[in-house]
């Protein structure tokens, strides 16, 4: 399916819009329930939900929909999508509730399980990025649009590699990895922005080595495809793809610019260490 520039744009304003929804809940006093799996989930998360279900259901009525909020879906059902949209509305809900900031509004189109075009605001940063991988990838911000790419791994001494990872997930087996790699820095952050510095050139690797949701990654794997990276399947370093089991879990990836002997190595012994 090709993204037309009317809706295109018309997706763009209803994510944002879908932000600013996020932005009123976050200014005022919010309740946290539990959901069944243990997690978080806020009025944010829901009035996200609602918003990006009625803008695809107006935009795209023909395609459907799956939602971390959405009731669940059969893979007997999903399993016959060809094309489908794949929304996070609210990812980073813990670092929401901490009003850290680094939260996002994700929603990307995934094409015979391959993320093809997404986009992914940060409300707080006022900060978008979308990318269309026939078209490439770009960021908003006040300033405007300007096209973003990954960048190559420094020479020897060069300067230091910045490895992005989670604040709050699997620190253990990324300390491992870490230890393998040439002279680094590492900044811990939460949601799909990681992934997003790896795709404008601000970040040369992102390893996550615990658990994630395909909805966490769809749309920031398209911006990262569409800006000339990877985001692979740590274990057989091929691209993740999206409903292929009954489960929505993803295995332990690596999101990378650049292929390196050095650090296919470094995530080889770091997942043997685990296991």
């Amino acid at each position: 399916m090709k993204i037309d520039e009317t809706l295109r744009q018309a997706l763009l304003a209803g994510v944002v819009d879908a932000g600013e929804r996020v932005l009123e809940i976050y200014a005022q006093d919010f309740s946290v329930e539990t959901k069944a799996d243990d997690s978080p989930l806020t009025q944010a998360d829901l009035a996200a939900h609602r918003s990006l279900s009625d803008l695809l259901e107006r935009l795209t009525p023909e395609i459907p929909m799956l939602s971390e909020e959405s009731e669940e879906i059969a893979f007997e059902t999903r399993r016959q999508w060809s094309r489908y949209w794949l929304v996070d509305p609210l990812d980073g809900t813990k670092e929401f509730i901490r009003k850290s900031g680094e939260f996002t509004v994700n929603v990307a189109l995934i094409e015979d399980g391959v993320p093809v075009f997404g986009i992914v605001h940060a409300p707080v940063l006022g900060a978008t990025w979308w990318g269309d991988v026939e078209r490439g990838a770009f960021k908003i911000t006040a300033e405007g649009e300007r096209a973003i790419h990954v960048r190559e791994l420094p020479a020897a001494g060069e300067r230091p590699w910045l490895i992005v990872a989670s604040r709050a997930h699997g620190a253990e087996p990324v300390d491992v990895f870490c230890t393998q790699l040439p002279a680094h820095e590492r900044v811990s952050m939460g949601s799909s922005l990681k992934l997003c510095l790896v795709a404008e050139g601000a970040a040369d690797l992102y390893p996550r080595l615990a658990p994630t949701c395909e909805w966490d990654t769809a749309a920031a794997q398209a911006v990262v495809t569409a800006a000339g990276g990877e985001v692979l399947d740590a274990d057989t370093l091929e691209p993740l793809r999206c409903n292929q089991q009954p489960s929505t879990l993803n295995p332990s990836f690596i999101v990378c610019g650049q292929r390196s002997v050095k650090w296919e190595r470094a995530l080889r012994h770091s997942l043997a260490r685990r296991t």
